[in-house]
C-alpha cells in the first residue's frame, strides 16, 4: 500500500488540467470555410470528392454540411484556393441541426448559458447501433487522461435510472426498435443526444437498404456532436452542453 502511494505520489496527476484545448497541428480536425479566400468560379472539386456530399457549391459560394461530414479531409486537400481549411477546435457540440451548415451559421455556438437540470450530474445511457469507432471515443472520454467523471457525468446500465440517452451509429432498422423501447423506458425530463455524424445523419450509410439514415427521423434530438468520430473532448463539450439544458 505504501508503494502504492508512493507511486502516485511521483507520478502525480495524469487528468488534463485545461478544459477543451485546441488539437494539436497534426490532428485532422472537422473543415471551416476560410473565410479570407475565394472560391473559383465553376470549381467542384471539394463537391465531386466528399464521399457523403456534405457540400453543395453554387455560385462561388460553399454550403458545408458538418454533420454529414467524416473527416476525411479529401475537400480541404483539393481546395486549389483554400477556401476549406481545418479547425482544430474541440468545442464542436451544438444544440440545433442548423448549427453544424456552414457559413449559415459562421461558426460552432457556444452551449447554452443557463441553469440545467442536470448541472449537477448526468447519468448516460449508450446504446451503439454500430460505430464502434465512436463507441471508443467515448470510452477514452471516461480514462483518466480525460476523465469525464470529474464533470458530473455517469454511465448506467438502466434506462430506468438514465438522464440522457447517448447514441452512436446510423441506427439501421434492425436496431431502431431497441432503440425506441430504451428511450420510452427512461424517466422524464430526459435528454437525447447524437454522437458522430453516423446517428446525425447516417454518414456513409444514408440512403442504403439499411434505412440507416441517422437518429434525427426517430427522435427529436436535444445535442448533436459532429465527427467521424468525435474527439474524447468534444465528447465532453457535448456532455457537458447537455446539462445546461431543461430535457424534456
Amino acid at each position: 500500500m505504501l508503494r502504492l502511494l508512493n507511486h502516485i505520489f511521483k507520478t502525480g496527476c495524469k487528468s488534463q488540467k485545461e478544459f477543451f484545448p485546441n488539437l494539436p497541428e497534426y490532428a485532422q480536425g472537422l473543415p471551416c470555410l476560410n473565410d479570407s479566400a475565394q472560391c473559383k468560379s465553376g470549381c467542384d472539386e471539394c463537391v465531386s470528392v466528399c464521399p457523403t456530399n456534405a457540400i453543395e457549391h453554387t455560385d462561388s459560394k460553399i454550403k458545408l454540411d458538418l454533420g454529414a461530414c467524416i473527416n476525411c479531409s479529401l475537400c480541404i486537400e483539393t481546395c486549389p484556393t483554400g477556401a476549406i481549411q481545418k479547425s482544430l477546435s474541440t468545442k464542436t457540440a451544438c444544440v440545433k441541426r442548423e448549427q453544424l451548415i456552414l457559413p449559415e451559421v459562421s461558426k460552432i455556438q457556444e452551449e447554452p448559458n443557463q441553469k440545467g437540470l442536470f448541472q449537477k450530474s448526468l447519468s448516460v445511457r449508450v446504446v451503439s447501433t454500430g460505430c464502434s469507432a465512436c463507441d471508443l471515443e467515448i470510452g477514452a472520454a471516461f480514462n483518466p487522461i480525460f476523465d469525464a467523471s470529474r464533470f458530473g457525468v455517469n454511465f448506467v446500465a438502466s434506462p430506468r435510472t438514465a438522464d440522457a440517452l447517448l447514441v452512436t451509429g446510423p441506427c439501421p432498422k434492425g436496431m431502431q426498435d431497441a432503440l425506441l423501447r430504451t428511450y420510452e423506458a427512461m424517466p422524464g425530463p430526459k435528454l437525447v443526444i447524437a454522437c458522430g455524424t453516423c446517428a446525425i445523419s447516417g454518414g456513409v450509410h444514408k440512403n442504403g437498404y439499411a434505412d440507416a439514415n441517422g437518429l434525427e427521423s426517430l427522435l427529436k434530438i436535444d445535442v448533436y456532436i459532429p465527427g467521424c468520430p468525435p474527439h474524447p473532448w468534444s465528447i465532453i463539450h457535448g456532455l457537458s452542453t447537455a446539462m445546461k439544458l431543461k430535457g424534456s
